[in-house]
């Protein structure tokens, strides 16, 4: 059992994106359960042990990642800057997010601006991906969130953002 801990610990160490238990399973040729045991294994100890990383359940898979608390130190050895969006990029990410999928004139639509050059900065960053065509006259592309955005907003999956209701309690 500690070989396969140590080997899933390995291969979710090497995985540049979080790697789900399906997957785990088929490159070990494990059953299920043997997997998800090693990585809920895997992510006591390392919460137990409190260092600069943990193992996260993200975007459909398992990923380590390091601690919010040391994100400015880790910014500042790779010599970079916070990456942030503007509030029109976060807007539009927004109304993409809640409404996939989604055409580029409803996106206009809702936030009262033309919203093509930070949609292509959207699509740029990996935040944002075409999905497929709406079946209407002239097919308009439609739009939808990526894993990234998962990724990068914690979040398991689309169900996991939060509701007007929620929102509305945040800011009482």
């Amino acid at each position: 059992m500690e070989h396969d801990k140590a080997l899933v610990e390995a291969l979710l160490f090497a995985a540049e994106t979080p790697i789900s238990l399906d997957r785990l399973r088929e490159i070990l040729d494990m059953p299920k359960e043997a997997v998800q045991a090693a990585v809920l294994d895997l992510q006591r100890e390392y919460q137990e042990r409190r260092g600069g990383f943990t193992l996260e359940e993200v975007a459909g898979g398992f990923q380590f990642r390091t601690l919010p608390e040391y994100s400015a130190s880790i910014r500042k050895m790779k010599g970079r800057g916070p990456s942030s969006l503007t509030p029109a990029a976060l807007e539009t990410l927004a109304v993409v997010a809640y409404r996939q999928p989604i055409v580029k004139a409803d996106i206009d639509r809702v936030r009262g601006v033309d919203a093509g050059g930070t949609l292509k900065g959207l699509v740029e960053k990996k935040l944002v991906r075409i999905v497929g065509r709406k079946d209407v006259p002239g097919k308009p592309i439609l739009y939808g969130t990526t894993r990234r955005f998962l990724e990068i907003f914690d979040l398991q999956d689309l169900a996991e953002l939060p509701t007007l209701r929620e929102f509305g309690e945040l800011a009482e």
